[in-house]
């Protein structure tokens, strides 16, 4: 009955255009976030930029959420969608987070390898907007759902790497403090892109 059911009902797929919307709103985070540290002045008003960008996604998962209470029949599983929307929007708080700490924690210079970093999570936000396209191609989708899982170990290999040195070079603790969690805040947001992609898997293997 479900079957017939779903055939006789007209299903909403304007979801996807809202997602593919968020995925591009985190990747233009991402990208703000890498700008900033690579041109590092004017900080407090780029960090803006980033808020922005964040607001934005908010207002996004807001339309979804709308939309996913008054559908009655969606592309795939309600749970899936409200789960998708919020990892979504998890990623983009987390670059909002990790910019803004640069202003709360007056960082005067960037560490070395604090924008290889954020370069992989750029590469993982791509990754994460493709998924998200390719959401009615599964083959597709699950590539780049691997890609993901690539970034993510790659990210979690420099953030180790990059908290050693902080150890081994730094004197102050409070810088020591601070710089940790920066690294810490950057990989959680390329965490959460796998996190993503987990949710995405599921959906695809649900729907199989």
């Amino acid at each position: 009955m479900p079957g017939l059911l779903q055939r006789l009902m007209p299903r909403e797929e304007g979801f996807f255009d809202l997602f593919a919307q968020q995925a591009e709103n985190i990747h233009a985070g991402a990208e703000a976030l890498l700008k900033m540290l690579s041109h590092y002045t004017g900080v407090p008003e780029q960090v803006q930029i980033v808020k922005a960008i964040e607001h934005e996604g908010d207002e996004i998962a807001h339309h979804l959420l709308i939309k996913l209470n008054q559908t009655f029949i969606t592309p795939f599983d309600r749970e899936d969608i409200h789960t998708l929307c919020n990892q979504l929007d998890d990623v983009i708080d987390l670059i909002d987070a990790a910019a803004s700490r640069f202003v709360l924690y007056r960082v005067d210079s960037i560490r070395e390898g604090t924008v290889e970093l954020v370069k992989v999570l750029v590469s993982a936000t791509v990754e994460v907007t493709a998924a998200v396209k390719a959401l009615g191609t599964p083959e597709k989708a699950l590539k780049h759902c691997i890609e993901i899982n690539r970034y993510e170990n790659e990210s979690d290999r420099l953030c180790r790497t990059l908290i050693a040195q902080l150890f081994d070079e730094e004197r102050d603790s409070v810088q020591i403090i601070k710089w940790k969690e920066i690294f810490e805040v950057i990989e959680t947001a390329v965490d959460k892109c796998e996190d993503v992609a987990n949710v995405i898997e599921g959906v695809i293997i649900k729907s199989a």
